[in-house]
């Protein structure tokens, strides 16, 4: 361990001539509300004023990122009527967890800085809370909800059939059919493992990698945990990869263990694929100088404070599905009445599915290269993850 963080060390000294960029969470009592927000309490609405920022500061793009400040710029002049208000209810979560309750949420107050509305958003403390939350949420009278999170399908299925008038974007929420106001946005999320998975394989010396998932039922994580492993093995057939699944999300301690346990059995990456769960495996490989992989979004500027956490120079990268610009991009739909029902599908071909930049890490300039090939592999269809994009399952 000591000669293995040792050499980490010594690369990251130097990383300054030797690195090239890649060409392209929390228990809930213990999250801190973002900047310039305040936290709503489950089943309470806060209302966000338009104009004021809450969204970190955006990372220099690569692996083919498209801020939400260029999506802005990209639809400029459109016209928002008077009164005109977005809602956001959390998966379990809160909008500050660092991963997708977060991203969605600066999606929808980057849409609201660009174009002047609006918002509010309810935290929904359990599965119970779901139906109750977008029903509180109707009480604003908004044209648009966000609804995030597989969990929540079945109830924002039903909302959007019984107020048609008001247009559903759902975050994660695959359905048989979709109510005509109601988008569906969905994520290879596939391929953001495959590109975890080609990075951890890049980077073991142990050829042992981990990856500490949420929970089973939800087919995203099941997508991230099996990509996982086949694009470790894309880049290295000799790398075992270990794996687990977790019941809660919310449970960083629980993933700390997982992550110690893969780490007793020789594995020197981990990448956390389970919300504030995985972001604790992530955390305590990287306590360890171990690399850690995040998730969702960029876990530089959540899991790991903007670089100012311990162990930040050990956060490779995350596998990010960009919700914020899926959530952006739909309010502009709702806004220039091109909004239809449907799946509305981010992959590495639209940018939607990327890796964030290495930030701190010192990644050797090789893995670096090798990286944004696969991401462009994946992007232009050169290259498959042997996973199915709908179940999830290995091909």
């Amino acid at each position: 361990m000591t000669k293995n963080k040792s050499w980490r060390v010594l690369l990251a000294l130097l990383a300054t001539l030797t690195m090239v960029a890649a060409a392209c969470g929390d228990d809930d009592d213990d999250t801190t509300a973002p900047a310039d927000s305040t936290t709503a309490p489950a089943g309470e609405s806060t209302t966000a004023p338009a104009g004021e920022s809450t969204t970190a500061p955006a990372p220099a793009p690569s692996g083919g990122q498209v801020s939400l400040e260029q999506a802005c710029a990209d639809n400029p002049g459109l016209e928002v009527p008077e009164g005109f208000n977005v809602a956001l209810v959390t998966d379990i979560g809160k909008v500050d967890d660092g991963t997708f309750n977060q991203f969605a949420y600066e999606g929808m107050v980057a849409a609201a800085e660009c174009y002047g509305f609006e918002t509010t958003f309810i935290e929904t403390a359990s599965e119970a809370d779901y139906a109750a939350n977008i029903a509180t949420t109707l009480e604003s009278e908004p044209e648009v909800i966000v609804t995030v999170g597989f969990l929540i399908t079945t109830d924002t299925v039903a909302a959007a059939e019984a107020n048609p008038d008001i247009q559903f974007i759902g975050i994660d929420q695959f359905a048989e059919t979709y109510p005509e106001n109601m988008i569906g946005v969905l994520f290879r999320e596939d391929q953001g493992g495959f590109l975890a998975g080609a990075m951890a394989g890049l980077l073991t010396e142990s050829n042992v990698v981990g990856v500490v998932g949420g929970r089973e039922d939800v087919p995203p994580v099941v997508r991230f945990v099996n990509a996982f492993e086949t694009g470790a093995k894309f880049v290295n057939p000799e790398v075992t990869v270990l794996s687990v699944y977790n019941e809660s999300f919310t449970d960083p301690a629980k993933g700390a263990s997982d992550a110690q346990q893969f780490i007793g059995e020789g594995a020197d990456v981990i990448f956390g694929a389970g919300g504030p769960t995985g972001s604790g495996g992530v955390s305590e490989a990287t306590s360890q100088g171990l690399w850690g992989i995040g998730v969702d979004q960029d876990e530089y500027f959540t899991t790991f404070s903007g670089g100012t956490a311990p162990g930040s120079e050990f956060l490779a990268t995350s596998a990010m599905k960009r919700v914020d610009l899926g959530v952006f991009s739909n309010i502009v739909a709702a806004l220039n009445g091109s909004f239809t029902g449907g799946i509305y599908q981010l992959t590495a071909e639209n940018n939607g599915i990327t890796y964030a930049p290495f930030h701190d890490a010192a990644i050797p300039a090789e893995v670096a290269t090798r990286i944004e090939e696969i991401r462009a592999g994946l992007a232009d269809g050169s290259i498959d993850t042997g996973v199915d994009p709908i179940t999830g399952l290995p091909l």
